[in-house]
């Protein structure tokens, strides 16, 4: 393959991405567009909900899978937004549009890598490429709904803004539901059981509570109240408080372990997890693929950011072109010389174990 035409055809494709909207679990404008690059490179390709993947050429059940996966939907744009979210604007380097940076650069990217591999022949690794649906949501018919249906996959590269530095851990996520409970009353009566005045030592518990165990990379277990809900009216005292705790889990626990630990020393009446699917994951430093990584001056470290690497259970590198800070912000942006980069060096690590 031409690189410099599979990147200059990698860029129109992100513009197309960023002109239709993508909205979790409204995808099907941009899978169509995902769809018409696999039919000009005549690379077949299947369709599951708004997934698209495909396989290589040369797929060997007898050997291990690589996965190439990044997402194609997008939060709502911001209201700060003083572009039009879904014009590819170009200004000075900048590529500019909704998803532009997360995480539309990394798609591209990974599909243009995947393209350029796609009909090489004795590769160590096959290849499997999902450019897949609601991450932004973890809604149902995402990435999750397609590790029954792809290929058994024994490492992957996840494509989320990185700056292309290796992300070799990411937290998990457990949000709570959590009630405080008092006693109901009318405000003019005594009431020294007042719910609303309860939550005040539970805040601060919240507050000053710590997890035992650090992670040498993803630091410590963080734990934030979210949200607040109580009283339906000023001349009531309430029942109960309400409240949203955010839990982002380091790779020293299990999702399960913080619900058993929440429960037990929680001074809260009721706490109730939502969901443990969204565990923590990992890569050895010493796993090949971040050897090369390393060897092409990308350094290591932490994300305390969520992707679509949460529902996978094998070993996974978040690596990708982009800025994670710019990602969700009005007039996101990505810069062209980014993904140029990004594909070149998607490349050069896939090529060092493939």
């Amino acid at each position: 393959m031409n690189i410099k035409e599979l990147t200059r055809e990698a860029i129109v494709l992100l513009k197309k991405l960023i002109e239709t909207q993508s909205f979790s679990s409204e995808e099907e404008g941009t899978a169509k567009h995902i769809e018409n690059w696999f039919q000009h490179y005549q690379i077949p390709f299947k369709r599951t909900n708004n997934n698209i993947w495909a396989t290589n050429l040369h797929f060997d059940e007898n050997k291990p899978t690589l996965l190439l996966n990044s997402h194609h939907d997008t939060v709502k744009p911001n209201n700060g937004y003083t572009k039009n979210p879904f014009e590819a604007i170009v200004e000075n380097g900048k590529l500019y549009g909704l998803g532009s940076n997360d995480a539309g650069g990394c798609l591209v990217s990974l599909i243009a890598t995947f393209t350029d591999f796609y009909a090489q022949a004795d590769l160590q690794y096959n290849l499997v490429i999902v450019a897949s649906a609601e991450e932004e949501s973890s809604g149902e018919n995402g990435l999750n709904s397609m590790l029954s249906v792809i290929p058994k996959v024994d490492v992957a590269i996840v494509g989320e803004p990185t700056l292309m530095q290796l992300a070799i851990a990411e937290k998990g996520l457990v949000v709570f539901d959590a009630v405080v409970k008092g006693t109901p009353s009318h405000a003019a009566h005594p009431n020294t059981d007042n719910a609303i005045y309860n939550t005040i030592d539970v805040l601060k518990w919240f507050q000053e509570f710590t997890f035992e165990k650090t992670s040498a990379v993803l630091g410590d277990v963080k734990m934030t109240v979210t949200q607040i809900n109580a009283g339906k009216q000023h001349n009531a005292v309430p029942a109960n408080v309400k409240l949203v705790v955010d839990v982002r889990v380091n790779d020293a626990y299990s999702n399960k372990e913080i619900v058993e630990i929440l429960k037990k020393e929680s001074p809260c009446t009721e706490i109730i997890p939502r969901s443990l699917r969204l565990n923590s994951s990992s890569i050895p430093k010493t796993h090949a693929l971040v050897q090369a990584g390393i060897a092409l001056g990308r350094e290591t470290y932490g994300s305390p950011t969520l992707s679509d690497q949460a529902v996978l259970s094998c070993p996974s590198l978040k690596l990708g072109p982009g800025d994670s800070t710019r990602s969700h912000t009005a007039d996101e942006f990505i810069y062209v010389h980014e993904i140029e980069e990004g594909i070149d060096l998607y490349i050069k690590i896939v090529k060092e174990i493939v």
